[in-house]
């Protein structure tokens, strides 16, 4: 009588196996399993920090206090090569030539404008220079410098594409000369406006002559230091004087904020939904992790949408520069200054928050912490620094950096929403039954609807450009 063995592997006795092999044992064991993961779900601290309003109507109107448009908007440029031209109607963001549409006239003046070249660190405009031209920044970055209190230079501000520079020296009577002077940070290219080549052409143009007459005419004291109209004021008077006569004027057309929706249909098919519903449910899960995407697309939304997001919706005013490239506390610093009036929250790229570190460390400061809905969080000057990753980072390794004021008591930036929508699941969010088609698949309509709104410009400041891999 022979004996045969099964062959063994390295890893197995000789013997015959005494017990049930546990890959044997699985077939009538239930496995302990975790829900459905889902890589892309992020701490989404924009939804978490914004108040919402209730937007019965679906629509929610912004009334302010009326604004003189001053055309301190940015100027556009155009490029062949290495020649940058100015676009002739972007010239209408300069102050004096706001409003004017006269296409000849612009072209003109667009074709006088002479193209310079910079390099880091050189002069573009010296101190003391007659003010005798508009400098229009096409590329790269300048440092508005000048003589401090104390007999040393001081920084005054960083410009950037777009900005301009001594817009007044086209209509002053007298010009005169530049308190301060241009330096340049990096290399780019910028275009200069002559003032004799403005007037020249101004001489030849009689709708040009009338708009700067009309230009020259208005009378500052109409509006305030925030472009607002005026409320006449008396104070320190003694006596019976007549006192000035006010009222306050709204915009004649506010903006009104429509909710946006982001939707999708949920498909299921009925044999899942009833037999494999232990030990977790299969709808559940699947609305579960379907509504966490649309969450991750709401707050994209809130960021980057043309229409409302916060990086096309800041004001020209409210947008700042870094003075060299990382974002160091100076910078930081900057940008809590456009929203000084009670900051509630900085939100910034985790990359763009990582370079911030580096900047600090390099200085030997650490930042302190602050205790955020049961989170110890990074802070800046006690404002919480907050991840979100919805703020790109560009090609060139560059980034933004945002600072708000939430709260509509406060005047600042308010998310917006309506509860009580048919077949609500969550707040503004709906699951709708679709029926079932003839493939036996069920169907649900996953809707959320939402937006966001700046109350007033100051609520909302960008630090733009901010390099987070130097």
């Amino acid at each position: 009588m022979s004996t045969s063995t099964e062959p063994t592997t390295g890893n197995e006795s000789a013997h015959p196996r005494l017990s049930l092999d546990t890959a044997a044992a699985r077939n009538l064991a239930t496995t302990t399993k975790t829900p459905p993961q889902m890589q892309g779900i992020t701490s989404r601290w924009l939804l978490k920090v914004l108040p919402w309003v209730q937007v019965s109507g679906g629509t929610f109107r912004v009334n302010r206090r009326l604004t003189h448009t001053v055309g301190n908007g940015r100027v556009e440029f155009e490029s062949t090569g290495a020649e940058v031209r100015v676009i002739p109607a972007e010239l209408g963001e300069l102050p004096a030539l706001a409003g004017f549409e006269d296409d000849g006239a612009l072209r003109e003046l667009a074709a006088a404008c002479v193209q310079r070249d910079f390099a880091p660190g050189e002069v573009v405009v010296e101190p003391g220079a007659a003010a005798d031209a508009v400098v229009l920044i096409a590329h790269g970055k300048l440092a508005r410098r000048g003589a401090g209190a104390y007999d040393t230079e001081t920084q005054l501000g960083v410009l950037a594409d777009g900005d301009f520079y001594g817009a007044g020296a086209l209509t002053d009577e007298d010009p005169g000369t530049r308190g301060e002077g241009l330096t340049a940070l990096t290399s780019g290219t910028v275009l200069t406006l002559s003032r004799a080549a403005f007037q020249e052409i101004a001489s030849r143009s009689p709708a040009l002559t009338g708009h700067l007459a009309a230009f020259r005419a208005a009378v500052p004291g109409q509006r305030n230091a925030h472009g607002e109209s005026a409320i006449e004021l008396a104070s320190g008077h003694v006596g019976e004087p007549v006192l000035p006569g006010t009222f306050v004027d709204y915009e004649a057309a506010p903006r009104e904020y429509e909710l946006s929706v982001a939707q999708t249909v949920l498909r299921v098919h009925t044999r899942v939904a009833d037999l494999y519903n232990e030990p977790m449910n299969q709808v559940e899960e699947q609305l579960r992790l379907t509504i966490e995407a649309l969450r991750e697309r709401q707050e994209h939304e809130l960021v980057n949408s043309r229409e409302f997001g916060l990086l096309h919706n800041a004001d020209l005013g409210q947008r700042v520069h870094t003075r060299s490239g990382p974002p160091t506390p100076d910078d930081l610093d900057e940008l809590l200054a456009t929203v000084w009036k009670d900051p509630s929250v900085i939100l910034a790229h985790p990359k763009a928050i990582a370079a911030f570190g580096r900047e600090c460390s390099a200085r030997g400061l650490y930042p302190g912490s602050v205790d955020l809905e049961g989170h110890a969080v990074p802070a800046w000057r006690g404002v919480p620094l907050l991840p979100c990753d919805k703020l790109p980072v560009s090609a060139a390794g560059t980034s933004s950096i945002l600072a708000l004021r939430t709260g509509e008591k406060a005047q600042g930036v308010v998310g917006l929403h309506r509860t009580g929508i048919p077949d609500e699941y969550q707040p503004s969010l709906s699951v709708r039954f679709m029926g079932i088609n003839e493939q036996a698949v069920i169907s649900y309509l996953v809707s959320a609807y939402y937006s966001v709104a700046v109350l007033v410009p100051d609520a909302l400041g960008i630090l733009e450009d901010v390099e987070i891999g130097h």
